[in-house]
């Protein structure tokens, strides 16, 4: 078993709590299943938020989605001059027996745009 990091980030149409609480939970569970893996899996994960996000702490999000027991912090995304708006980012530590070339990172929505070198 090795201890791998997962990337994953999806963008909001609006800084509304509904909406940041939707997107996320789709996050984590594309994430969880594209990998194949459980909560139990996870050793971390830290999300951040575009400075323009002030409705709610995506890590709250994830624990709403199911993370109840996994370590999770919320961060400030760096605001950098025409970066993309409304972005969650996800970076998840996890245990798993999938090779680094075998991992499947998680860019949904818009955000997609942000790494168009992986399928989606």
């Amino acid at each position: 078993m090795a201890v791998r990091a997962v990337r994953g980030a999806t963008q909001i149409d609006a800084d509304e709590r509904e909406q940041l609480l939707e997107a996320t939970a789709e996050l984590v569970e594309a994430v969880l299943s594209r990998n194949g893996l459980v909560p139990d899996d996870l050793i971390s994960v830290v999300l951040t938020a575009t400075p323009d996000i002030k409705c709610e702490f995506p890590a709250y999000a994830a624990r709403m989605a199911g993370l109840a027991d996994v370590p999770l912090l919320s961060a400030t995304e760096i605001d950098v001059a025409g970066a993309m708006p409304r972005v969650i980012r996800l970076l998840a530590h996890v245990e798993t027996d999938l090779t680094r070339a075998e991992i499947k990172h998680a860019y949904l929505r818009g955000a997609a745009a942000l790494r168009t070198d992986l399928p989606h």
